[in-house]
């Protein structure tokens, strides 16, 4: 199937045309008919499936049909996203679709200074994007009008009960019209979530892309099981394998994003630490740096990097282990888009195991083991890539490594010449 197939409008498609995209992904083609006729959809996707054009294109169509009976300009639709960055990247979505259309949209977050956002929202727009904080303060003040709003969408719901957002959502809500079309879009489905669902949709169509327990099988995974003070050596081994354009490597807290970027500019790579401590600037110009090629490493937290949305993305470096194992989904997922190949790099030490079993016991498969702990590595691999079937377990292939040892004193050293996963399907 085509976007022309699915009756969107000629100023639409032609602008998706121009953004390079003729084939709907597969949320895309069960949404958009879904949202054009009206409907409340329950969408259950990851990162990456392309389910910010699933509802901003269908938006964009029925608020065009709705200007030829009323042109007032007001807010039409509101999307409410959990940080800056994610609420910044549908806005641009929702601008680059609408370029042949009289349609205005801003988008509002914490941060900044409020006066440029209360001026763009003065001077009339159609669709509104917001994180809730920003939304709720200039709905108190009187800045944000939305009795008029026809469209709601809640994206990323489960992040935003992890970021602890979900009386400021339920605020939000109590504002808005009873009657509207609503939009839901989570990557998992906790039962906090679906008591939120119940609440605010109304016979919704469930769109589900990619169930959570399942990774990208285009994504070669492989593990390195390391003890915790060599992980600095490993991570300066693997990017210095210039191959390696771009990479995301997740931290665990704020602090060691930190420090890690610290160390990989002292060893000459260049990189960035993005998380919540960062001001909205200092985010924003890493992204653009990173997205520009300006730096090789994005290092980041999961709250800050959820909603950053780079294409090509070569490679995702778990340098520490997230504590939810479907969070490991969400980071891995980050590459492989678009059809390209993508690889995962995880580093497990030996307080992560728990960590780490829970993780291959929601993937259901086991990741390839690239290196044991005992030795430091002194040249790991860092060609990662799909190598003919297995349906067995990985986690004692030891004999796949090809290893030189020597001795210096009492003390063996090993270096880890190559060692390429299978893919697992």
């Amino acid at each position: 199937m085509l976007f022309k197939d699915l009756d969107i409008i000629k100023p639409i498609l032609r602008a998706v045309e121009e953004a390079g995209y003729e084939k709907p992904t597969e949320i895309q083609e069960n949404s958009i008919p879904v949202v054009l006729k009206g409907k409340d959809i329950l969408g259950c996707a990851q990162t990456g499936t392309g389910k910010t054009a699933a509802f901003a294109i269908p938006i964009l169509q029925n608020i065009v049909a709705d200007k030829e009976k009323n042109n007032d300009r007001n807010i039409k639709a509101l999307i409410v996203a959990p940080t800056r960055e994610l609420a910044i990247q549908i806005e641009e979505s929702f601008a680059e679709y609408s370029k042949y259309l009289d349609i205005k949209d801003t988008v509002i977050f914490g941060g900044v200074n409020q006066s440029s956002q209360v001026r763009k929202i003065k001077a009339g727009i159609d669709i509104l994007v917001a994180t809730p904080g920003r939304l709720l303060d200039l709905a108190n003040q009187k800045h944000v009008d939305l009795k008029n709003v026809k469209y709601f969408v809640l994206d990323e719901a489960d992040r935003m009960l992890d970021m602890g957002m979900i009386h400021d959502v339920k605020k939000i809500i109590s504002r808005l019209p009873k009657e509207r079309q609503n939009l839901l879009f989570s990557a998992t489905m906790p039962k906090e979530v679906m008591k939120l669902v119940n609440s605010i949709l109304n016979n919704p169509v469930k769109v589900e892309v990619q169930p959570v327990s399942s990774t990208v099988e285009i994504i070669s995974q492989g593990v390195y099981h390391v003890p915790k003070k060599n992980k600095k050596s490993l991570l300066t081994h693997l990017l210095k394998d210039e191959s390696i354009k771009s990479v995301i490597v997740f931290s665990r807290t704020k602090h060691g994003a930190n420090k890690i970027a610290k160390d990989l500019e002292k060893a000459g790579i260049t990189a960035a630490a993005i998380h919540v401590n960062k001001s909205q600037n200092q985010r924003q110009l890493a992204l653009n740096n990173f997205k520009e090629g300006n730096i090789r490493v994005l290092v980041a937290t999961d709250i800050a990097a959820r909603g950053i949305d780079i294409d090509e993305l070569s490679h995702v470096i778990n340098y520490d282990l997230p504590d939810v194992a479907e969070t490991y989904v969400h980071r891995i997922g980050r590459t492989g888009r678009a059809g390209s190949s993508g690889i995962a790099i995880t580093f497990c030490d030996e307080e992560e195991k728990e960590m780490f079993r829970n993780i291959e016991k929601l993937i259901g498969k086991s990741i390839p083991v690239l290196a044991e702990e005992e030795y430091e590595i002194i040249k790991p691999i860092v060609n990662v890539e799909h190598r003919g079937n297995n349906n067995s377990s990985n986690r004692s292939n030891k004999g796949n490594s090809k290893v030189n040892r020597k001795k210096t004193g009492n003390h063996r050293e090993k270096r880890y010449i190559k060692n390429k996963p299978k893919n697992n399907k």
